[in-house]
């Protein structure tokens, strides 16, 4: 692999998800919210909710809070007023930042999102400016020590069922798919129940930036953590290498 390890950053994001669960199940019912009123409740026919699905289960989201969030949604369509924007913008030396938000007041989220970046040493740019820096990608992280199947049988399911690529770390096997591919290649991998650690369509940079100064690690991590904090701010996606 490239030697950045997903698993320790998916590792740390979840001791911080634990820690404020109620605002991830938020996050997810907000999508589930919109994605039904996109492409309606079956995820069978509705790519985007069968991936916001597969996020809600690696967050560890009950069943049946994923079905009643489906239920409410699709009884709500009408009310349903979230706009997805996505922010692009550029942290202390160069790194690429992209922040994709649901909102209902555009005037509030984009003083919030410019406020992080500002108070970070960072600057909001103009759409495009980074995600070219990136690659939508649907990526599934696989814990090794959770995982009982060897590792050439795992990459040929994934393989076999549409996946792009196959990594191995020393604590962790990565798996890519195209975006369109990545309901055929959970659904397989949930066949075999085989554990996800997460699993879900996400920003892959192409390259890592490495921050050395001790200034801009703290500037940027203010930035991000103002932007994480935010009830706007769905997922944020950057290109440092931490």
């Amino acid at each position: 692999m490239s030697g950045h390890s997903k698993f320790a950053n998916i590792k740390h994001k979840k001791e911080k998800n634990d820690a404020a669960k109620g605002k991830i199940f938020t996050i997810i019912g907000r999508e589930i919210a919109v994605a039904v009123k996109e492409g309606g409740p079956d995820p069978a026919n509705n790519y985007k909710l069968a991936t916001i699905i597969a996020k809600a289960k690696a967050n560890n989201m009950p069943n049946d809070t994923i079905d009643r969030g489906i239920k409410k949604a699709a009884g709500d369509i009408g009310n349903v007023n979230y706009e997805a924007i996505t922010y692009e913008g550029y942290g202390p030396n160069g790194v690429a930042i992209i922040v994709d938000t649901l909102t209902d007041n555009k005037n509030r989220t984009a003083s919030n999102v410019r406020n992080a970046f500002t108070k970070g040493n960072g600057n909001m740019g103009t759409s495009g400016c980074v995600s070219f820096m990136f690659d939508q990608k649907g990526q599934i992280i696989i814990d090794r020590e959770e995982c009982e199947m060897e590792a050439d049988d795992l990459m040929m399911i994934a393989l076999d069922a549409g996946a792009e690529d196959f990594n191995e770390e020393e604590d962790s096997f990565e798996i890519l798919t195209a975006p369109d591919d990545f309901p055929e290649v959970l659904k397989a991998l949930e066949a075999e129940k085989i554990p996800m650690a997460s699993a879900e369509v996400t920003m892959i940079p192409q390259t890592y930036v490495d921050l050395t100064d001790e200034n801009d690690i703290k500037y940027l991590q203010k930035t991000l953590d103002l932007l994480e904090d935010d009830d706007d701010v769905q997922q944020v996606y950057h290109n440092w290498n931490e």
